[in-house]
């Protein structure tokens, strides 16, 4: 009894010595938390991964995206009793021992997956002391970590030749994608290139690395995973060279791969990687096109989830200041914040869309707005105004919704609109013309508010956040019959030269969208909602230099309308024509003036059209006031006896006097060019 009783106390000792050691010698498990994060499109594609130290591809594997097949064949040659010892597999350790006494030199080894794995997070010299640490760690290891973690953990650190870390990195490289599904001739290779790594380079020594994956071969043959046949067939593939990662999305996949959580090995982020790779040339295109030190971003977001589907931070990383994400760089939004304006003064019953406004010079207190073109159309409603991004209405409707109040209203969702230093008070009327600074972020956040009845939510840059952004409640920025009315408003504005309108246009969607020029032409902005998407686009300089001439309508609007060409958005057909009218109380704002008003096209301008002659589709004349007759170098014009409306199909190019008379014979004239 006694000695059973010290022979217990003995073993308890031993147990505390153990336990005590190992909590105040625990394995190093450093390694393991640093692994290059990946950054996932929607449905799995890989967009970016980042490196680890010195450089190293270090990809934490994913059991559950790596070929079985591959993982059972790799336990059986390295490990075959993986699943049943502790760490150490003693058979193996008296097999390795009774051959090398025999042969008087090592013929085989004993390391088991987990003694690799413990070497791989602590390296060592190959001695016998280190092979004895190694042991213990593997304990260590065991008792910390189930079977799979090693596992997954021995895939993630082993070397595959290079700067190349863990089975991922080695697939997608040599390869050219991930793991889940491997040729026998892959699985090989992968097999065969831990134990040698430089020695076994497909892309340096493919003759040393043949041998190697036939060594694998022929273990595969003897062990009955492969048949002769089928491992000739592998032994046939030709080796891989060594391909670089995949870099889509490359700015916002950056970001979503450094903010992942150290033990996630990959981040899904919402980004459809289909439309990214159509939409990443399109805009590397448009900055060529624009010159060499332009750039172009380019944002996709879903609706209903706010998912952005594709973020094209620049026009490629050789561009100036490509590295720069021009989401997220604060810009002039132009008149790109106009629709807000006229959608809060709607939604405050300060104006409806046929309220009558008076376009004509003004001074409010020290601030004098101009149109863009510096003419004045007299009095406009309030569609026609925003339709042509008239300046003078914009800051006067502005006035009235009041530019401090504007400002709290979006950034109560969430929108931040940055002033100039100079002005740090308040804000002033010059931020209907684009006077504060705006991320495309935030713009996107504004513009999705507009196509989801006025309510705002924040982006959603992952599959999580989408799929909780889909069934949570936003921040009411507008009632839904006031983004509604600027939509339809929106719809109503002409698309780029060269884009037939889209109701025109059987089974196209319908756009509703404004553009924005800033100061100097240092910014171009359209923005658009199309189906259930919202998009927006910027061209400009990264450095935010000047540009001469390039309007928001010119350089911007056809990436936009060339980027809605690119979505699989469906049909949407335009609202009913109806009889417009603002209710009494809002018919107008100033009195109304005397005689008929010419409001398109307007005295000095130049016009572009497509065809001459009668069969052209013509300019649809645009003017206020009652009783009009018009009439072209004193030839009348007959309204069409559909639409009512009057469309002049020009003869050919040159300069045109166009006069419009009322029911009083007061009139208003234009001269126009017209271009072919």
């Amino acid at each position: 009894m006694r000695f059973i009783t010290l022979g217990l106390i003995g073993l308890l000792s031993a147990q505390v010595a153990v336990f005590t050691l190992d909590a105040l010698f625990p394995p190093d498990m450093s390694r393991a938390g640093r692994s290059s994060p990946v950054a996932l499109d929607r449905r799995g594609a890989w967009l970016r991964a980042l490196p680890v130290e010195d450089g190293r591809w270090r990809i934490r594997a994913d059991l559950h995206r790596t070929d079985t097949t591959f993982t059972k064949r790799l336990i059986r040659i390295e490990d075959a009793r993986f699943w049943l010892h502790p760490g150490v597999d003693l058979l193996a350790v008296i097999r390795a021992a009774g051959s090398a006494a025999t042969s008087g030199r090592v013929t085989s080894g004993a390391s088991t997956l987990t003694m690799q794995t413990a070497r791989l997070l602590e390296p060592r010299p190959r001695t016998l002391p280190a092979k004895l640490i190694e042991m213990v760690r593997a304990v260590q290891l065991e008792a910390r970590l189930s079977k799979r973690e090693i596992l997954a953990l021995y895939l993630t650190l082993a070397p595959y030749g290079g700067n190349l870390e863990g089975v991922r990195a080695a697939s997608l490289s040599y390869f050219g994608h991930e793991p889940e599904t491997l040729t026998a001739g892959e699985q090989a290779l992968l097999i065969a290139l831990p134990q040698s790594p430089e020695a076994r380079r497909p892309d340096r020594r493919p003759e040393a690395a043949r041998a190697a994956r036939r060594q694998v071969l022929d273990k595969m043959i003897r062990m009955g995973a492969l048949t002769e046949v089928a491992a000739a067939e592998a032994q046939d593939e030709p080796l891989p060279g060594r391909a670089p990662f995949p870099a889509m999305a490359w700015h916002v996949a950056g970001e979503l791969a450094r903010a992942a959580p150290a033990s996630q090995a990959s981040v899904v982020s919402t980004i459809d990687a289909g439309l990214q790779s159509r939409l990443e040339p399109l805009a590397a295109q448009v900055a060529r096109a624009q010159g060499p030190e332009a750039t172009a971003a380019i944002l996709v977001v879903e609706i209903e989830t706010r998912a952005v589907r594709a973020a094209v931070g620049s026009g490629g990383l050789q561009r100036p200041g490509g590295w720069i994400d021009m989401t997220r760089a604060v810009r002039s939004p132009g008149s790109a914040l106009k629709p807000f304006i006229y959608a809060f003064a709607f939604d405050d019953g300060i104006a409806a869309p046929d309220t009558e406004i008076e376009d004509a010079a003004r001074r409010f207190g020290d601030y004098q707005p101009e149109n863009f073109d510096r003419v004045f159309r007299g009095k406009v409603t309030a569609r026609e105004a925003l339709t042509n991004s008239l300046n003078v209405p914009a800051v006067e409707l502005l006035d009235k919704v009041g530019p401090g109040a504007f400002e709290a209203r979006v950034d109560a969702v969430g929108v931040n609109l940055i002033r100039p230093r100079a002005q740090t008070r308040s804000a002033g009327l010059a931020l209907a013309l684009g006077g504060v600074g705006i991320t495309l972020r935030d713009l996107a956040v504004l513009y999705a508010a507009l196509g989801d009845g006025g309510v705002a939510k924040p982006l959603a840059w992952t599959e999580v956040e989408a799929e909780r952004r889909k069934h949570q409640g936003g921040r009411r920025l507008m009632r839904a019959e006031a983004a509604t009315q600027v939509l339809d408003i929106l719809r109503e504005t002409p698309p780029p030269a060269g884009s037939t309108p889209a109701a025109l246009t059987k089974g196209r969607p319908v756009m509703a969208f404004k553009t924005g020029t800033s100061y100097g032409f240092r910014d171009a902005v359209a923005a658009g909602v199309i189906g259930p998407y919202v998009i927006v686009v910027w061209t400009g300089r990264a450095d935010g230099g000047a540009r001469g001439g390039l309007t928001g309508r010119d350089a911007a609007l056809p990436l936009l309308f060339d980027a809605a060409d690119l979505i699989d958005a469906p049909p949407s057909a335009p609202r009913p024509i109806a009889p417009r009218a603002a209710p009494q109380a809002l018919a107008k704002l100033e009195q109304r003036n005397e005689g008929p008003r010419l409001i398109f096209p307007p005295n000095g301008s130049s016009v572009q059209v497509e065809a001459f002659g009668p069969t052209s589709r013509g300019l649809a004349l645009a003017a206020g006031g009652e009783n009009l007759s018009w009439y072209v170098a004193g030839q009348p014009l007959t309204p069409d006896p559909v639409s009512g409306r009057v469309i002049w199909r020009p003869k050919g190019p040159g300069f045109y006097p166009i006069t419009v008379v009322d029911g009083q014979g007061r009139k208003a004239t234009a001269r126009v060019r017209i271009k072919g």
